[in-house]
């Protein structure tokens, strides 16, 4: 005996009324609320415009996430939308049931259209990357009747032709609507395009930043005054700022790049890969930092010990969950300081990366009470490092407490490799049998992955696919 799905019942409800699409648009004021959006998506997609631009002025819901449905933006849909909007804000009285406040073009709300349609076929789903929480704590802005959500992509071409066409509109509406990016992503290296686009755009939206292009330091001191308008950032990600090789004023760019910090009052996560002209003025940095960050990552430079001291010594660093050192070279560093940055981030510390580090067994034996303290810790890696097998046989013991701990990524043991470099198969076989004995020697169900990347010494970086070592109450001995 078959079931009949009633969510499928809905669809053919709203198929039946867009094949009358002025009917469709006159009972759109009694029409049942959980009608709406399967008959939104299929006017969407069979692009009833009439009727997208009537359901705009009767959306009984508060926000409308419009981009989760768009794959390729079609101008004659979109349009459509524009113009129910334009209807609504030229009202005095709002119809009875509109509830829209906001228009949200970000690719989020698959959850939303998929719990009301019953169905993910017909929704876009390629990201499906929850958003960034929504801040109260923007300026106060003259009240507008709706707010559209927008991430912004600023590429070495041309923005496409939509944005520049939302920007125009909203520009126009000044006063009843309101543009607001939440998410910039940057990967040009065109300072006259940024400027020329966030100079229409509300700065102090923007919740997360991400620069993904090969900048200059001098071009990062252009760009920090912008950076500095953007007070609610709570993400920042900026990769590749190099130095020139005779790059002058250079004190003066770090500093119009630092200083910037100091309005960030809301930034809780940074993530700086390749930051070349940190080295020797990290201070400079986390003096200016105004909250207590949730996760660091400062990855594949040069620091001194001058820089790890201070960065041990930052009050802001205390909450951390996650810190990602790898690819920074320590090998020469005293393990004190290693020691000192671990104990103070003991009590919240979540996640710990120091892969390709230079870490040497004496450093690693100095942190290991320290480690053995991070309670809360669930993901410690440290492939690329050159560890003896009795060093990993300590560090295995000092971390069997900790009970988060469920992911564990380990180099394979400098006996895996021969005196020349060459990485030995048979040998690691033979080291992952002891490994297994220390395991259940420890007593407690566990895994551990075993990365036999190159050997450090031979200045290669290629990880290989890791192998599991894992020990469970049913292995045999």
């Amino acid at each position: 005996m078959s079931v009949w799905n009633p969510l499928r019942l809905l669809d053919l409800a709203a198929m039946d009324l867009l094949r009358d699409e002025a009917s469709a648009i006159s009972t759109l004021e009694y029409l049942p609320t959980e009608l709406f959006p399967p008959l939104f998506i299929l006017a969407f997609y069979g692009r009833h415009s009439e009727t997208l631009k009537a359901m705009v002025q009767a959306w009984p819901f508060v926000r409308l996430p419009l981009g989760g449905l768009m794959q390729m933006p079609h101008r004659g849909t979109l349009q459509a939308v524009l113009d129910g909007i334009d209807v609504l804000v030229a009202q005095q009285d709002r119809p009875r049931r509109c509830k829209l406040q906001v228009l949200d073009l970000r690719n989020t709300g698959q959850y939303f259209w998929r719990m009301w349609s019953g169905s993910s076929s017909h929704v876009h789903s390629s990201s499906m990357m929850a958003p960034v929480a929504e801040d109260s704590s923007r300026t106060k802005q003259p009240l507008a009747l709706l707010e559209v959500y927008v991430e912004l992509r600023l590429k070495e071409s041309n923005l496409d032709e939509f944005l520049i066409d939302l920007i125009r509109w909203v520009e126009q509406r000044k006063g009843s609507i309101h543009l607001c990016c939440k998410k910039l992503k940057i990967i040009t290296t065109s300072m006259e395009n940024i400027k020329e686009v966030l100079s229409r755009v509300q700065l102090d939206c923007i919740q997360e930043v991400q620069v993904n292009s090969t900048w200059h330091l001098s071009t990062l001191a252009m760009f920090a005054p912008l950076l500095g308008q953007m007070s609610n950032v709570q993400r920042l990600f900026l990769s590749h700022v190099y130095l020139s090789a005779f790059e002058e004023q250079e004190q003066q760019h770090i500093v119009q790049f630092t200083s910037q910090f100091l309005r960030l009052h809301h930034l809780r996560d940074l993530y700086m890969e390749s930051p070349s002209f940190l080295e020797g003025c990290l201070d400079q940095m986390l003096s200016c930092l105004k909250t207590p960050l949730d996760n660091l990552s400062i990855t594949n430079c040069l620091l001194t010990e001058s820089d790890l001291t201070h960065l041990s010594q930052c009050l802001n660093i205390s909450q951390l969950k996650a810190l990602d050192l790898s690819g920074v070279t320590l090998t020469n560093f005293s393990p004190e300081l290693l020691q000192v940055l671990l104990e103070k981030v003991a009590a919240t510390l979540q996640e710990l990366d120091l892969d390709l580090c230079g870490i040497m067994d004496s450093q690693l034996e100095a942190i290991l009470p320290a480690l053995s303290h991070c309670s809360q810790l669930r993901t410690f890696s440290m492939c690329g490092n050159l560890l003896s097998m009795a060093i990993m046989e300590k560090l295995l013991q000092h971390t069997s407490g900790l009970l988060s701990l469920s992911q564990e990524l380990y180099p394979a043991p400098r006996e895996s490799y021969s005196s020349q470099g060459d990485f030995h198969p048979e040998r690691l076989v033979q080291i992952k049998a002891e490994l297994l004995k220390i395991l259940r020697d420890l007593g407690r169900p566990r895994t551990i992955w075993i990365n036999s990347s190159p050997c450090p010494h031979c200045g290669e970086n290629t990880f290989y696919h890791p192998e599991p070592v894992v020990y469970s109450y049913n292995t045999p001995a």
